[in-house]
């Protein structure tokens, strides 16, 4: 059921794309697409993991730059770096949406 997942080059994992509500799917299809999630989901915290890796380089080289324009950018990717990082901690927490769905 790979095809009910889409790959968001943003947060870099792949996430629901469901066409119909998880209830509507027969129970082997629910089965496998939360055990397709649950594998995308366990790879959260290491993609959060790398992502903030990231953020201490930049701001690494933001402690260290003199040039304004330079420090606007750096800030601009912390900024956008995090706001993916918090993106990926909601779907994270997804996960209990989706079962809830299929066990209702």
């Amino acid at each position: 059921m790979k095809e009910n997942f889409t790959f968001d080059d943003r947060l870099g994992i792949l996430i629901p794309d469901l066409l119909l509500d998880l209830s509507e799917f027969s129970l082997e299809a629910q089965e496998e697409i939360l055990l397709n999630w649950e594998q995308v989901r366990g790879s959260i915290p290491d993609r959060i993991r790398d992502l903030e890796i990231q953020i201490n380089q930049k701001q690494a080289l933001l402690s260290n730059e003199s040039n304004f324009p330079r420090s606007c950018q750096l800030n601009s990717e912390i900024a956008e770096l995090a706001s993916i990082i918090n993106d990926l901690w909601l779907w994270y927490r997804a996960n209990e949406v989706l079962s809830t769905k299929v066990h209702h």
